[in-house]
């Protein structure tokens, strides 16, 4: 038969479970949602990228305006002082200075050409990223908010727990409590320091019992403790079968 302690103590080992389970989710929330948001933060510097390299090709393509700008005008010019030529090596002269600047103009047409090509491509990818970055708020938002009313709905249930485990402890005796708090506290922190004894064996560390202290443990005439890994131990008789 079990100890008439032990399933007070066995309670309390539930509700300690659970309050280590509930400590660890309200722990973990709020690492989640940074993770979350982390992997958000990573899709909004792409974002800036892509921005950042749009901007870059407008400056650039504004930039080759300017140069073929400049290049038509001095080309102009030429032209007025070639008609001014007085002798063939001017006009000469004039005429390769003006070929030179016709290549120059054809070369930033097209450098043109190439960047409004990437140009076209970086706007789809900017657009593309906005309105996944916009659906994608949206989910960090809800997660956000759950995670939130989790970590409330948790603590509540802490609290609640912990009161329960307050008035259970209050029922079992001081010595058999302090040996409990130790063993949870140095060896089993938040695990098991209450094992079932079946088969002559400690369930939690499956280590074979001296057949008499088995007995004993049987017995339930007083608390038992595994020779081998310390944990309090219960026997519990298995249900008997009733025929039909």
């Amino acid at each position: 038969m079990m100890h008439q302690d032990l399933a007070t103590a066995l309670r309390l080992q539930s509700m300690d479970l659970r309050i280590a389970d509930l400590r660890r989710e309200i722990a973990a929330l709020p690492k989640q949602i940074a993770e979350i948001e982390k992997a958000l933060d990573s899709h909004l510097k792409k974002l800036d990228l892509d921005k950042a390299a749009l901007a870059a090709n407008v400056r650039e393509r504004k930039k080759l305006d300017g140069d073929i700008q400049a290049q038509q005008q001095k080309i102009s010019k030429l032209r007025d002082q070639m008609l001014q030529a007085k002798t063939n090596d001017q006009y000469r002269a004039f005429q390769h200075e003006i070929e030179f600047c016709e290549q120059s103009i054809r070369k930033a047409e097209d450098q043109t050409l190439d960047l409004m090509g990437e140009a076209e491509s970086l706007e789809k990818n900017v657009k593309a990223a906005e309105s996944a970055l916009a659906q994608e708020k949206g989910v960090v938002e809800a997660e956000k908010a759950r995670a939130k009313t989790r970590t409330a709905e948790d603590q509540a249930e802490l609290k609640k727990v912990e009161g329960e485990r307050s008035a259970a402890a209050a029922g079992i005796p001081v010595a058999l409590l302090a040996v409990y708090d130790r063993l949870r506290t140095r060896y089993y922190r938040d695990g098991d320091v209450i094992a079932e004894a079946k088969d002559g064996m400690c369930q939690a560390c499956m280590m074979a019992m001296r057949p008499q202290f088995f007995q004993d443990v049987k017995r339930g005439e007083q608390v038992m403790f595994c020779e081998n890994c310390r944990r309090i131990l219960y026997f519990e008789e298995p249900p008997i079968d009733v025929a039909p």
